[in-house]
C-alpha cells in the first residue's frame, strides 16, 4: 500500500522543523526556506552572525532587558531566518525574485521589508508573530499571505 504523499506546502513546512534545529536563539527557533518552481533555492534559521558567539553561549540581551517579542529588534545578536535565507541566496548568486518563502512564523517588519524588495510573491507561515504593521505592509505590496494549518 502506498502512503499518501504530502502536498508541496506540507512538504516544505515539514522541512522547517529540521532547519530550525540549527537555531541558537534562546527565545524562538525560526526557520525559512525559499522556493521557486518547487525547487529549494535557500534556507535560513535564526542565530548570531557568522563567527560571533551565539546567544545560547553568551545569554539573551532581550531577556535580560525584558523586551517583549515583536519590539526593539535592534537589541538582538541574532539574524532572523528570513534574512539568513536571503543572504545565502545572495552569497551563492541565486535570484529569489518571484519566489515564495515558507517560514515557521509570520515575518517581522524588518524581514517583511526585505522580502518585499527581494521580490518574494508568496509567504506561507505556521504561526503569527506579534507585528501587525508587517502584515499590513505585505498586503499593501501585494504579497500573498498563507497561514498554514495542518
Amino acid at each position: 500500500m502506498v502512503e499518501r504523499r504530502p502536498s508541496w506546502d506540507e512538504y516544505f513546512m515539514n522541512l522547517l522543523d529540521v532547519i530550525k534545529t540549527r537555531s541558537t536563539c534562546m527565545r524562538r527557533q525560526v526557520a525559512a526556506v525559499i522556493v521557486k518552481d518547487r525547487q529549494i533555492l535557500a534556507t535560513g534559521y535564526n542565530g548570531s552572525p557568522r563567527g560571533l558567539a551565539h546567544c545560547d553561549k553568551v545569554g539573551c540581551l532581550r531577556e535580560k532587558l525584558n523586551i517583549p517579542s515583536g519590539e526593539r529588534h535592534e537589541l538582538c545578536r541574532g539574524i532572523h531566518a528570513e534574512q539568513n535565507a536571503i543572504i545565502q541566496a545572495s552569497i551563492h548568486g541565486v535570484s529569489i525574485e518571484g519566489a515564495e518563502i515558507y517560514i515557521t512564523d509570520s515575518p517581522c517588519i524588518l524581514c517583511s521589508k526585505m522580502l518585499i524588495n527581494a521580490g518574494i510573491k508568496r509567504i506561507t507561515y505556521r504561526g503569527a508573530y506579534p507585528d501587525e504593521l508587517s502584515l499590513d505592509m505585505l498586503r499593501e505590496a501585494g504579497v500573498e499571505l498563507v497561514e498554514y494549518k495542518k
